[in-house]
């Protein structure tokens, strides 16, 4: 199963987390279990999500390409840094 299939089958069924601050939330509390990045995301917040997923233990893939199109794949108009998958 690709990435794409994962993050289409999580919206599906509606276990998907989008956005850097609704991401951090869930990382922080435990309930991630795959986080997806864009390729072109901030350092920063790249820093922030993979020092938290450290802590808290979830997986972390990197969408190979970048923001708008992985807003593209989720169905939305806008770009998305980060998502998690619950």
């Amino acid at each position: 199963m690709t990435l794409i299939d994962k993050i289409q089958d999580a919206l599906k069924s509606k276990n998907i987390v989008i956005g850097f601050r609704e991401s951090i939330r869930y990382i922080k509390m435990g309930d991630a279990k795959l986080i997806v990045m864009s390729n072109n995301i901030p350092v920063r917040m790249k820093k922030e999500i993979e020092h938290n997923a450290k802590v808290s233990g979830a997986k972390i893939e990197t969408f190979n390409g970048n923001s708008m199109e992985l807003g593209v794949v989720c169905g939305k108009y806008f770009p998305i840094t980060a998502l998690v998958i619950k």
